[in-house]
């Protein structure tokens, strides 16, 4: 259904190809995982696949890409959408209408499709992808999650033969992540839809996957195979993985319940030994508070009397479904509307009546869409303005930049980074003048494992220094490795507030793979469980 046959590609300007010498092969009816570091070059292969690359993107690619047949050298993007269906890494960029509904039923409306015919697509895609309470919702008031559900609905309903999707679940809560791949699966099994998938939170889809390509970047050549075959010595890995290369399992496992079925002998082996303890909550002065927030957007009510407070040297994870008011309740945070009801206060101020300048000496957001902090025409000049308009001393937010993303080309433009290029930049852009109160919407899509770790570090740090960070983010594994504590709301309510390592060890849904595979014991990460072992050896 889909071949490359030495496809190489270099974008106008580049000094090296992002791909190069591309051979690959996909079959109808098989769900093909890209992975790869950040910037390594996954976005540009998808691209490449429905023609975007090189018709919209310039360039120079030779070889050939064929895609039922067809090359996407002799046939434009338009002339493919009736065989291949795309979904970017932000899907509210390809919304062409105002409403769930309309959008769904607009590619069949250019397709010219029958009316009864697109009835019954539209109300299919509500149901595969849980949208049906949704259908007349404006999608202005939609989530970042809700938002891609409906993007990928309104592909769908096209019925292309090939899928091609940029990290699909990055926005999704854990559970709507597994309704969407189950979803998915099912279209790869009972139609025969050829699914190609780039995806940085790999413990959500390789269960899922037929076959798996590592782009290593820096025009390496691809490494295609199963994914137990690709994972033994991929850069980028799971924590699942992670943990059966520590145990010596192999082949290794996929899977939450493969893994368990094998966790008997590391279980006894951690006999005895116990987590870190959770330890007494940050006990620093208050940074800001709600008290009985309530926001209303219509007849939705957003964020329900929420009553929260934050403390310096906190680093809080606020959690819940899609659309339960996690980026209202940042938003609330970050003045950017005055409540319905209840007080907001930030350092002894209402942040919705503070000028700009008190405003961002306060507090600083880095929203779900992280091109909107971005306005110049290079990274360098990015790095400079912040530096400039802050205070900081010259060179100060491009070190930032580089302990999250080492080697980012300093003279590329931020709209031609990939998305987790531009969002640790954005991520710079805010952290580096460390103001008191650090809000982060999904502050790890589009990063690859390292580039977590190194934000971890950074924000581990920053806490230490008694800033408060609050991040909304549906990443658990994120959590397990940086929280200090977790909120977790529903239809806006606040329903559990505690210790991070409580509230998600305490909840199938949230509760990170390590916690799964050796549960009942409260253990979170790899690391955890690699310094038992070792503390073990050692007084062995």
């Amino acid at each position: 259904m889909i071949r490359c046959t030495e496809v190489s590609f270099t974008y106008d300007g580049a000094d090296a190809p992002t791909l190069d010498r591309v051979d690959l092969t996909v079959g109808e009816g098989e769900l093909c995982v890209v992975i790869g570091p950040t910037g390594s070059g996954k976005t540009t292969l998808l691209r490449a696949v429905n023609g975007l690359v090189p018709h919209f993107t310039g360039g120079r690619l030779t070889g050939e890409v064929l895609v039922d047949g067809r090359s996407t050298r002799d046939f434009p993007p338009r002339e493919l959408a009736d065989v291949v269906g795309m979904v970017g890494q932000n899907p509210a960029a390809s919304f062409v209408t105002d409403v769930v509904e309309d959008e769904l039923a607009y590619t069949m409306e250019n397709l010219g499709l029958a009316p009864a015919v697109m009835r019954r697509r539209v109300e299919d895609a509500l149901d595969l992808l849980g949208l049906h309470e949704l259908r007349y919702r404006p999608l202005a008031t939609l989530s970042g999650g809700q938002q891609q559900r409906v993007a990928i609905g309104a592909v769908l309903t096209a019925s292309p033969r090939v899928l091609v999707l940029d990290e699909p679940t990055s926005a999704l809560d854990p559970a709507a992540a597994e309704e969407v791949l189950a979803s998915l699966t099912r279209l790869v099994h009972d139609v025969g839809l050829t699914v190609l998938l780039a995806e940085h939170r790999l413990e959500r889809v390789l269960p899922f996957a037929d076959s798996v390509v590592l782009v290593p970047g820096r025009g390496g050549r691809l490494t295609v195979g199963s994914a137990a075959e690709v994972m033994v010595d991929a850069p980028v890995a799971p924590p699942l993985v992670e943990l059966g290369r520590l145990a010596g399992w192999v082949p290794l496992p996929l899977s939450v319940r493969d893994a368990r079925r094998r966790a008997g002998t590391l279980r006894e082996r951690l006999t005895g030994a116990e987590p870190p303890p959770v330890g007494p909550m940050p006990g620093g002065p208050v940074m800001a508070r709600l008290e009985k927030v309530s926001v209303r957007y219509g007849d939705v009510t957003a964020l329900d009397r929420a009553d929260l407070g934050f403390r310096a040297g906190e680093v809080v994870a606020v959690m819940g479904r899609n659309g339960s008011g996690k980026s209202t309740l940042l938003a609330q945070l970050a003045g950017v509307r005055p409540p319905s009801a209840g007080r907001v206060d930030v350092s002894g101020g209402d942040p919705a009546g503070l000028a700009p300048r008190d405003l961002v000496a306060r507090v600083a957001l880095v929203p779900q869409d992280a091109g909107l902090l971005l306005y110049s025409d290079s990274v360098a000049a990015e790095c400079e303005g912040v530096d400039h308009d802050t205070g900081l001393a010259a060179g100060t937010t491009s070190a930032v930049l580089d302990r999250i993303l080492p080697g980012l080309p300093r003279d590329r433009h931020p709209r031609d980074l990939s998305e987790g290029q531009r969002l640790a930049l954005a991520l710079a852009v805010v952290l580096a003048p460390a103001p008191p109160l650090l809000l982060l919407d999904e502050p790890t899509r589009g990063l690859d494992y390292p580039g977590k770790a190194r934000l971890v570090r950074l924000l581990a740090e920053l806490a230490a220094d008694g800033h408060a960070v609050v991040m909304a983010t549906h990443d658990v594994e994120l959590v397990a490795q940086v929280a200090t504590r977790a909120v977790v709301l529903a239809e806006g309510e606040v329903v559990a507030d505690g210790p991070a390592r409580d509230v998600v060890c305490q909840s199938p849904v949230f509760a990170p793979q390590v916690a799964k595979v050796l549960a009942p014991e409260p253990w979170l990460t790899v690391g955890e469980v690699r310094d038992a072992l070792e503390a073990e050896s050692v007084s062995g």
